[in-house]
């Protein structure tokens, strides 16, 4: 199966029912899938006269307490943010999806992780946050996509799944679960607006005028994000290797994976942490590895944007080296080798 269409089986999967969408490539099989299988079951298929619309639309629906998704690539969601904040700041779960494209501007079609600052920083504007998984395989892109949903649910707040045009186009075998979600199945949503409930009124609003009130609005929301620090995922190989410790996520990370073997043969100590989760980001995992480290290497499709996260990390433990391309440009299993090379030569200096 295609990368989006993993996706959008894994929406659907998760007892998604409702999506709004606007084309875009290279996102564009996500909602081919939806409109064509979305129906069947019982669910509603929108595209929307503009990414603008969208993602206000998954705003209402989430209001009435559904589970709502939208997607596009990186100048698309770009238009999504302010509806974005608005959703974060109404409290209420939904799923965004990017499949990151070369940038900044019209950019290209190409594979880039440069949204990686929009993502895991918020992207839109106030003091809020969005929870972002980064699969790096058809099978997560499903996986992280069922996950999104839960998480959204259980933290109510928006959660971007951060793929790329690599991980969307390609295709590789993939298995699923037996067990799908049934949405007449899930918990009933206590706040939400579904007109049919009795008792006090039930209002869906982020417009606070006294600063006070929107203050411990945002400092409840914040908690949140401290309590999702248990979702905290990622995966390692090689680490307790020493040497030079490659940092990267997605399919930034695959490249890596090859870069190892071929580090192997020649004699290099190096290992990978992938960060699954990059908010809340793996800090502590990062720390404890890097004290074994000789280096650290961050590996990204852009010009380092996590490198400061993985500097936040790693405090010194380790010096932090950062090789990447980006536009589009994918860095070979070769190159991130020579990166590593170079690091291993220059060790703590």
């Amino acid at each position: 199966m295609r990368g989006n269409q993993a996706v959008a089986q894994g929406a659907i999967d998760a007892g998604c029912r409702y999506f709004f969408g606007y084309p875009i490539t290279p996102q564009n099989e996500i909602p081919d899938y939806m409109a064509l299988h979305l129906p069947e079951v019982g669910g509603v298929f929108l595209q929307a006269e503009s990414e603008v619309a969208a993602i206000n639309m998954v705003y209402g629906a989430a209001a009435a307490g559904k589970r709502a998704m939208t997607t596009s690539s990186s100048p698309g969601i770009s238009l999504k943010q302010e509806g974005i904040s608005y959703i974060a700041g109404a409290e209420l779960p939904a799923v965004i999806v990017n499949i990151v494209r070369g940038g900044p501007g019209l950019g290209n079609i190409a594979p880039a992780q440069t949204d990686y600052f929009q993502a895991v920083k918020g992207g839109g504007h106030g003091d809020y946050r969005t929870l972002v998984l980064a699969p790096s395989s058809v099978q997560e892109m499903y996986e992280h996509t069922r996950l999104a949903f839960e998480l959204a649910d259980t933290y109510r707040g928006p959660v971007v799944v951060l793929g790329d045009a690599v991980l969307g186009q390609m295709m590789e075998p993939i298995v699923f679960p037996a067990e799908v979600v049934d949405p007449e199945d899930l918990p009933e949503k206590p706040w939400a607006t579904t007109g049919q409930h009795e008792g006090p009124k039930r209002i869906i609003n982020s417009l606070y005028i006294v600063p006070k009130d929107l203050e411990q609005t945002n400092l409840r929301i914040a908690k949140r994000y401290q309590e999702a620090e248990k979702e905290i995922r990622f995966t390692h190989e090689g680490v307790e290797k020493g040497g030079v410790l490659l940092v990267a996520y997605g399919s930034a990370a695959r490249v890596c994976q090859t870069a190892l073997r071929l580090a192997e043969k020649k004699g290099l100590k190096a290992g990978l942490l992938r960060p699954i989760t990059l908010f809340p980001f793996p800090e502590k995992a990062l720390s404890e590895a890097a004290t074994k480290a000789k280096a650290v290497l961050v590996v990204e499709l852009s010009l380092g944007q996590m490198v400061e996260d993985v500097e936040r990390a790693v405090a010194g433990r380790a010096p932090v080296h950062f090789f990447g391309r980006t536009a589009g440009v994918i860095p070979t299993p070769e190159e991130v080798l020579a990166a590593i090379e170079e690091v291993d030569t220059n060790g703590r200096e």
